[in-house]
Protein backbone atom coordinates (compact mmCIF):
# COMPACT_ATOMS: atom_id res chain seq x y z
CA UNK A 1 0.00 0.00 0.00
CA UNK A 2 1.65 3.18 -0.92
CA UNK A 3 1.72 5.73 1.87
CA UNK A 4 1.79 9.55 1.33
CA UNK A 5 2.37 12.35 3.50
CA UNK A 6 -0.44 15.29 2.61
CA UNK A 7 -2.64 17.80 3.73
CA UNK A 8 -6.14 16.92 4.36
CA UNK A 9 -8.32 20.48 4.28
CA UNK A 10 -10.54 21.69 6.82
CA UNK A 11 -12.47 24.45 7.52
CA UNK A 12 -15.03 26.96 5.82
CA UNK A 13 -15.44 28.44 2.34
CA UNK A 14 -12.06 31.24 1.78
CA UNK A 15 -10.47 30.34 5.32
CA UNK A 16 -8.63 26.93 4.96
CA UNK A 17 -7.25 25.07 7.45
CA UNK A 18 -5.23 21.64 7.25
CA UNK A 19 -4.28 18.43 8.76
CA UNK A 20 -1.02 16.65 8.00
CA UNK A 21 -1.74 13.13 7.53
CA UNK A 22 -0.31 9.47 6.60
CA UNK A 23 -2.85 8.21 4.16
CA UNK A 24 -3.12 5.66 1.41
CA UNK A 25 -2.24 7.69 -1.98
CA UNK A 26 -5.67 5.86 -3.34
CA UNK A 27 -7.85 7.28 -0.79
CA UNK A 28 -9.92 10.66 -1.24
CA UNK A 29 -8.48 13.84 -0.25
CA UNK A 30 -10.35 14.62 2.65
CA UNK A 31 -10.91 10.70 3.08
CA UNK A 32 -9.56 8.37 5.40
CA UNK A 33 -6.39 8.88 7.04
CA UNK A 34 -4.05 6.16 8.58
CA UNK A 35 -2.60 8.82 11.04
CA UNK A 36 -2.63 12.58 11.84
CA UNK A 37 0.85 13.95 12.50
CA UNK A 38 -0.08 17.85 12.94
CA UNK A 39 -2.06 20.91 12.07
CA UNK A 40 -1.15 23.72 9.16
CA UNK A 41 -3.02 27.05 9.17
CA UNK A 42 -1.99 29.43 6.52
CA UNK A 43 -4.20 32.25 7.40
CA UNK A 44 -2.22 33.88 10.08
CA UNK A 45 0.97 35.76 9.27
CA UNK A 46 3.29 33.76 10.24
CA UNK A 47 1.84 30.40 9.04
CA UNK A 48 0.66 28.34 12.58
CA UNK A 49 2.51 24.59 11.81
CA UNK A 50 2.27 22.01 14.65
CA UNK A 51 3.92 18.77 13.56
CA UNK A 52 4.65 15.78 15.65
CA UNK A 53 8.03 15.27 14.25
CA UNK A 54 9.18 12.08 15.77
CA UNK A 55 6.03 10.41 14.08
CA UNK A 56 6.92 12.31 10.71
CA UNK A 57 10.49 10.84 10.22
CA UNK A 58 8.70 7.11 11.67
CA UNK A 59 6.64 7.69 8.30
CA UNK A 60 9.49 8.57 6.37
CA UNK A 61 11.49 5.90 6.81
CA UNK A 62 9.01 3.72 6.64
CA UNK A 63 8.64 4.81 3.12
CA UNK A 64 5.82 7.30 3.16
CA UNK A 65 6.13 10.22 0.25
CA UNK A 66 5.33 13.37 0.88
CA UNK A 67 3.65 15.89 -1.70
CA UNK A 68 5.15 19.29 -2.68
CA UNK A 69 3.49 20.97 0.22
CA UNK A 70 3.89 18.28 3.05
CA UNK A 71 7.49 18.12 1.51
CA UNK A 72 8.13 22.07 2.23
CA UNK A 73 6.25 21.56 5.87
CA UNK A 74 8.42 18.79 7.03
CA UNK A 75 11.19 21.10 5.81
CA UNK A 76 10.47 24.10 8.02
CA UNK A 77 9.65 21.99 11.06
CA UNK A 78 12.90 20.22 10.62
CA UNK A 79 11.39 16.35 9.97
CA UNK A 80 13.53 15.93 7.20
CA UNK A 81 16.93 17.13 8.63
CA UNK A 82 16.08 14.24 11.02
CA UNK A 83 15.08 11.83 8.62
CA UNK A 84 18.40 12.54 6.64
CA UNK A 85 20.35 12.77 9.71
CA UNK A 86 19.31 9.48 11.58
CA UNK A 87 19.95 8.23 7.80
CA UNK A 88 23.44 8.96 8.34
CA UNK A 89 23.86 7.84 11.94
CA UNK A 90 22.08 4.18 10.04
CA UNK A 91 25.14 4.56 8.15
CA UNK A 92 27.50 4.66 10.66
CA UNK A 93 28.88 8.76 9.44
CA UNK A 94 27.47 10.06 12.83
CA UNK A 95 26.67 9.18 16.39
CA UNK A 96 23.43 9.30 17.70
CA UNK A 97 24.46 12.50 20.18
CA UNK A 98 26.27 14.26 17.15
CA UNK A 99 23.19 13.77 15.31
CA UNK A 100 20.85 15.22 17.96
CA UNK A 101 23.45 17.93 18.47
CA UNK A 102 23.58 18.93 14.69
CA UNK A 103 19.45 18.92 14.78
CA UNK A 104 18.85 20.85 18.34
CA UNK A 105 21.38 23.69 16.80
CA UNK A 106 19.73 23.53 13.03
CA UNK A 107 16.21 24.19 15.69
CA UNK A 108 17.88 26.86 17.78
CA UNK A 109 18.94 28.92 14.29
CA UNK A 110 15.30 28.44 13.29
CA UNK A 111 13.70 30.10 16.09
CA UNK A 112 15.72 32.85 15.59
CA UNK A 113 14.90 33.59 12.32
CA UNK A 114 10.98 33.25 13.24
CA UNK A 115 11.45 35.66 16.35
CA UNK A 116 13.13 37.86 13.94
CA UNK A 117 10.49 37.71 11.08
CA UNK A 118 8.05 37.69 13.91
CA UNK A 119 9.51 41.14 15.68
CA UNK A 120 10.07 42.57 12.14
CA UNK A 121 6.27 42.13 11.62
CA UNK A 122 5.12 43.69 14.16
CA UNK A 123 7.49 46.61 13.88
CA UNK A 124 6.24 47.41 10.83
CA UNK A 125 2.77 47.61 12.05
CA UNK A 126 3.27 49.74 14.40
CA UNK A 127 5.12 51.88 11.69
CA UNK A 128 1.99 51.41 9.91
CA UNK A 129 -0.09 52.36 12.79
CA UNK A 130 2.09 54.99 13.72
CA UNK A 131 1.66 56.81 9.94
CA UNK A 132 -2.22 56.76 9.75
CA UNK A 133 -2.34 58.07 13.37
CA UNK A 134 0.15 60.80 11.62
CA UNK A 135 -2.39 61.58 8.85
CA UNK A 136 -5.42 61.23 10.88
CA UNK A 137 -4.16 64.28 12.54
CA UNK A 138 -2.86 66.20 9.70
CA UNK A 139 -6.44 65.47 8.33
CA UNK A 140 -7.48 66.98 11.56
CA UNK A 141 -5.82 69.69 11.66
CA UNK A 142 -6.87 70.71 7.83
CA UNK A 143 -10.77 70.58 9.41
CA UNK A 144 -9.62 72.70 11.84
CA UNK A 145 -7.99 75.11 9.94
CA UNK A 146 -10.45 75.00 6.85
CA UNK A 147 -12.79 75.56 9.97
CA UNK A 148 -11.56 78.69 11.24
CA UNK A 149 -11.24 80.89 8.38
CA UNK A 150 -15.26 80.42 8.22
CA UNK A 151 -15.53 81.75 11.81
CA UNK A 152 -12.98 84.56 11.29
CA UNK A 153 -14.68 85.21 8.30
CA UNK A 154 -18.18 85.44 10.41
CA UNK A 155 -16.29 87.39 12.67
CA UNK A 156 -15.21 90.37 9.87
CA UNK A 157 -18.83 90.11 8.66
CA UNK A 158 -20.33 90.88 12.07
CA UNK A 159 -18.02 93.70 12.20
CA UNK A 160 -18.26 95.10 9.14
CA UNK A 161 -22.60 94.69 10.20
CA UNK A 162 -21.93 96.97 12.65
CA UNK A 163 -19.58 99.62 11.09
CA UNK A 164 -22.02 99.80 8.25
CA UNK A 165 -25.10 100.14 11.22
CA UNK A 166 -23.08 102.61 13.01
CA UNK A 167 -22.52 104.80 9.71
CA UNK A 168 -25.86 104.78 9.24
CA UNK A 169 -26.88 106.03 12.40
CA UNK A 170 -24.48 108.58 12.34
CA UNK A 171 -25.50 109.52 8.66
CA UNK A 172 -29.43 109.32 10.42
CA UNK A 173 -27.82 111.71 13.36
CA UNK A 174 -26.47 114.13 10.85
CA UNK A 175 -29.92 113.86 8.44
CA UNK A 176 -31.88 114.53 11.53
CA UNK A 177 -29.77 117.68 12.46
CA UNK A 178 -29.92 118.98 8.94
CA UNK A 179 -33.37 118.62 9.04
CA UNK A 180 -33.43 120.77 12.37
CA UNK A 181 -31.42 123.48 10.84
CA UNK A 182 -33.78 123.60 8.05
CA UNK A 183 -37.28 123.52 10.55
CA UNK A 184 -35.22 126.48 11.93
Amino acid sequence: MPVKIRLQRHGKKGKPFYWIVAADSRSKRDGKYLKKLGIYNPTVNPAQIELNIDEAVQWLQNGAQPTDTARAILSYKGAMMKNHLAGGVRKGALTEEQAEEKFNNWLEEKAKAVDSKKSSLSDAKEKLKAEALAAEKATNEARIAAQTPEVEVAVDATEEVEALEQAAEEGAAAADTEVAKEDE
